[in-house]
């Protein structure tokens, strides 16, 4: 599943394999190998450079979900306006996703304590 949706969207970007070994600095064999199915568990860290090269949220290869959307696929207008913001403000994208990384962090880590106490 994850290296059919790598695939689907390194198409949809029009990138090819070389592209996206260029891009991530991962090698064009082992991106194959993935989008394959040959190697079915590539890292956090492998994963993080194809989606950052991609331009797409991790959630979108993992579990095939679409990142915040209205009905007509477009990133709906409150979304707009708090990226504008953002940019405005003048977060760099870099600041974005380890902003994105912090959240996930969090949420993990309030699910651990919420397994535990159980």
């Amino acid at each position: 599943m994850i290296g059919e949706n790598i695939r689907r969207y390194r198409k949809q970007k029009r990138m090819t394999l070389s592209d996206l070994a260029s891009t991530t600095g991962i090698s064009k064999s082992y991106l194959s190998y993935i989008e394959r199915g040959i190697k079915h568990n590539p890292s956090i860290d492998v994963l993080e450079k194809i989606t950052e090269a991609l331009e797409i949220n991790i959630s979108s290869i993992i579990t095939d979900t679409p990142a915040p959307s209205s009905e007509h696929g477009v990133i709906d207008e409150e979304w707009q306006a708090l990226i504008q913001e953002a940019i405005q403000a003048g977060i760099s994208k870099k600041q974005f996703r380890d902003f994105q990384k912090f959240i996930r962090y969090e949420k993990w880590t309030s699910f651990e304590k919420d397994k535990n106490a159980n």
